[in-house]
Formats: structure tokens, C-alpha cells, sequence
């Protein structure tokens, strides 16, 4: 119907020689596509396939901000923007502990806390506490040249700890058990 034609035999409708709205939608969408197409512009295609690439002058093979970067200076600006440099650096020292005092003192002597500028370390027997004591000075030489000056001032070395019978922050003083080791 709405064609404008009827068929032979039956009469007119009122309305069907007048266009629909339909009609007037299909008119408006050609109208707008021609446009589109005297524009230069592809009915249909992505908005973004239409950007003109520029080719690339002078000005614009200098760096730029939005230009990628590699991502270790990424990370370097972020910790100096944050004031992490010296927790970075700690980390530094606990990370490299088996690279700045060899693989047979590091089997040996763990590192058990950092505070301020004083490194605290464990030794797995009295014999590796006093061997570690004789070699605070080389250490602290190493840890200098690995990671910088300043980070680490003074190693305390601890020897190893015995049973502890204290489980929690509340609890009774005393000696503890005493006929449980002879």
C-alpha cells in the first residue's frame, strides 16, 4: 500500500496516495547520505578510519610527554615522586643479601630486620654470628657499592635463638618449663 497505486477493482483509499511517515525517514536517511558522500565521508565506516594521518615534520620528532617511555624511568620518577628512594634501596640490600655477601654466608646469615639506617641479621650458629661480626666492615663496603652510601651505617649480627615458650602478648613470666631439655 502507500505505493500510490491500486490495484484494479478496488477502490482508493483515502490516504494512499500521500506518503508515510516511513517514507519520510527513508527520504531523510538518502538525503543525508548524499551529503555525506559530497563530503567526502563513507556512510557506514568507523568515525575514527576518516582521521588524516600527518606526516611527520620537524617538530614533531622531538620528545614529547605523550610519547612512550621505557618503563624503568617510568618506575624511577614514580618512586622519586613518592619519597620511596630509601625504602626502594632497602629492598635493594635484602633482594641482592646472597649477591652482596656470597651463597655460603647467605645460607648461613639472614637478614631479620631493617630500621632506620641499621641492618639486623640472624646467624644460623654461634660459630656464623662471630664469623659475620669479623666481616661487618667488608659488608657494609659491599652493600656501599651495590646499592650507595648512606642506606646501611651499622650491622647488628645476632646469633640463634633459642625455643621461645612465649605464644602471644599475653603471658605469665617465669623461667618456663624446666625438666623439658635436662
Amino acid at each position: 500500500m502507500g505505493s500510490g497505486t491500486t490495484p484494479p477493482g478496488e477502490p482508493a483509499l483515502p490516504g494512499d496516495d500521500e506518503p508515510g511517515p516511513l517514507d519520510a525517514a527513508h527520504e531523510a536517511l538518502a538525503r543525508a547520505r548524499r551529503a555525506a558522500r559530497a563530503r567526502g565521508l563513507r556512510p557506514g565506516s568507523p568515525a575514527g578510519s576518516r582521521r588524516q594521518r600527518r606526516a611527520p615534520t620537524a617538530s614533531t620528532t622531538s620528545r614529547d610527554d605523550r610519547d612512550p617511555h621505557p618503563v624503568g624511568a617510568e618506575i624511577d620518577r614514580l618512586v622519586a615522586a613518592r619519597g620511596w628512594d630509601t625504602d626502594v634501596q632497602v629492598g635493594s640490600v635484602v633482594g641482592r643479601w646472597r649477591t652482596i655477601v656470597g651463597d655460603r654466608v647467605a645460607d648461613n646469615v639472614e637478614v631479620v630486620a631493617f630500621e632506620g639506617t641499621t641492618l639486623t641479621v640472624r646467624a644460623a650458629s654461634t660459630a656464623w654470628a662471630t664469623q659475620m661480626r669479623l666481616l661487618v666492615s667488608t659488608v657494609l663496603g659491599r652493600i656501599e657499592q651495590e646499592v650507595g652510601g648512606g642506606i646501611v651505617t651499622e650491622i647488628v649480627v645476632r646469633g640463634p635463638g633459642g625455643p621461645s615458650w612465649r605464644k602471644g602478648p599475653l603471658s605469665a613470666g617465669g623461667r618456663g618449663p624446666r625438666d623439658t631439655y635436662g
